[in-house]
């Protein structure tokens, strides 16, 4: 019998660890075509009762829906991934101590890891530091603001309400960093310019952080990680991990964010609005582009690294899809209380479908109910109401028009123009699903909106370590 033929395709894996769940994706070297790929829910969210406004969640249940996404995948191609890139939620941050971060352990599916001495993620919708603890913070040396839910302020935070929790740890990363350093053994952790960036206090312009500003602050800075290029290689995997070989490269955790727009911009003269929970609008600024030295606090744009020591402007608002499954939970609730049942997909649908039979309206609804990160005491507001303006249609009408209309505000169409931009790439699960709002973003913006080529975290770091190779 002849001997069946050895397959010579290879593969790079990318592995995106949102906000809400995990995503893990195979793609094809050669045709750079996704061939294989798996998505989870983490369920990971932590009730913290002791503080208010606390958001976190269990590095072990996050973990777990890795390995479910890995479970998923076929063996016989995880043997032949010659790269690993990984990405995830920035800001936020995670303690672990050094050599016993995490335990592994082997069963029928491979070798796997399960988190050991680590703590609760705190993420970046933590609320903990308010105005009041934000403006008792040293000035930066950096073009962009700190904000609660931040690394750098979150360590603040713990450094003067609870100094004894530090003490237990040595490292700290982000949830993608701390996925990195236990996949290749490190006793410490690097994090790309992106990840740091997005703590505060660190200078993209020499690519460090502001030593010298935190330990005069009385920051830890022995728990600061070890700050690397973007892009840069992390190491190679210390233990064969669910049929994947031991020694494989794996290269240091990216932003989400900046992967999502790797996935979809196909030109530099493409800006890309993506609207999920959040929303954000963003383009490529020039390549000899310098962000200024100092933050804006007043400023809704903001400038992200991005690969090749270039920048993104980007206006990331805090309320996006998420106002409006926040009006749909609220018609849920109500119904409930007159003791009727409906599912929320099935409020959301209705809604859709009321808002495409009103095609105008004159009910103003501006859905600013999480505030804004330049403007954080900023409120909802619902205004020209009238006998008239008060269907479904009207409302729904009226707050995809505001959450657009939100956007816009922070990123005129203007500075799109200014900048040079052709079109506009829209994707996201709320625009997917949601064709009032797609509508509403075709009227705020005199730029052909594009559909079809959605941003995808997962796939965009996969794509960036293959095009490395």
């Amino acid at each position: 019998m002849a001997a069946l033929p050895v397959s010579s395709a290879k593969f790079v894996l990318g592995l995106d660890l949102g906000t809400t769940s995990i995503k893990v994706v195979l793609l094809d070297s050669q045709s750079r075509t996704v061939v294989n790929s798996s998505s989870f829910p983490t369920n990971s969210e932590i009730n913290n009762e002791k503080y208010e406004h606390a958001r976190e969640q269990d590095p072990a249940r996050i973990i777990g829906a890795v390995d479910q996404c890995m479970d998923v995948l076929p063996t016989e191609k995880l043997r032949d991934v010659i790269c690993i890139g990984v990405s995830g939620q920035m800001h936020g941050v995670i303690f672990w101590k050094t050599k016993t971060g995490c335990e592994w352990s082997s069963s029928d599916a491979g070798h796997t890891f399960r988190p050991r001495d680590v703590s609760q993620m705190i993420t970046w919708q933590d609320g903990r530091c308010g105005s009041d603890f934000l403006s008792s913070l040293p000035k930066p040396e950096s073009h962009l603001n700190v904000s609660t839910g931040y690394g750098c302020a979150s360590i603040f935070w713990y450094t003067r309400h609870r100094p004894e929790f530090l003490w237990e740890f040595s490292v700290s990363g982000t949830i993608q960093d701390y996925v990195v350093s236990m996949l290749c053994g490190l006793e410490g952790c690097i994090m790309t310019a992106q990840n740091a960036a997005s703590w505060g206090y660190f200078n993209t312009a020499c690519s460090q952080w502001n030593t010298d500003v935190l330990k005069g602050a009385g920051f830890p800075v022995h728990l600061l990680p070890v700050p690397v290029q973007s892009g840069s290689m992390a190491g190679q995997t210390c233990s064969e991990w669910h049929g994947i070989p031991a020694g494989t490269p794996v290269g240091a955790a990216l932003g989400d964010f900046q992967c999502s727009v790797y996935s979809c911009m196909v030109d530099r003269t493409d800006a890309v609005l993506n609207m999920s929970t959040s929303a954000q609008l963003t383009f490529a600024m020039p390549a000899d582009f310098s962000p200024p030295r100092e933050p804006d606090p007043l400023s809704p744009i903001a400038y992200f690294p991005y690969f090749g020591n270039t920048y993104l402007a980007v206006a990331a608002a805090l309320n996006g899809g998420n106002a409006m499954a926040t009006f749909v939970g609220m018609l849920t609730n109500w119904m409930k209380e007159f003791g009727l049942e409906l599912s929320e997909a099935q409020v959301y649908s209705k809604l859709i479908q009321c808002g495409l039979t009103q095609p105008s309206t004159d009910l103003r609804v501006t859905p600013t109910l999480l505030g804004e990160r330049h403007d954080p005491t900023c409120l909802g507001l619902v205004s020209h109401i009238s006998p008239a303006s008060l269907s479904l249609g009207h409302t729904t009408r009226a707050i995809c028009r505001g959450i657009l209309a939100n956007l816009a505000a922070m990123m005129p169409p203007r500075t799109l123009l200014a900048a040079g931009v052709k079109r506009i790439m829209g994707s996201g699960s709320a625009l997917t699903r949601n064709e009032v709002l797609r509508q509403e973003a075709e009227r705020m913006f005199p730029l052909p909106v594009v559909y079809g080529k959605d941003v995808d975290s997962a796939i965009g770091v996969a794509m960036f370590f293959n095009d490395k190779l």
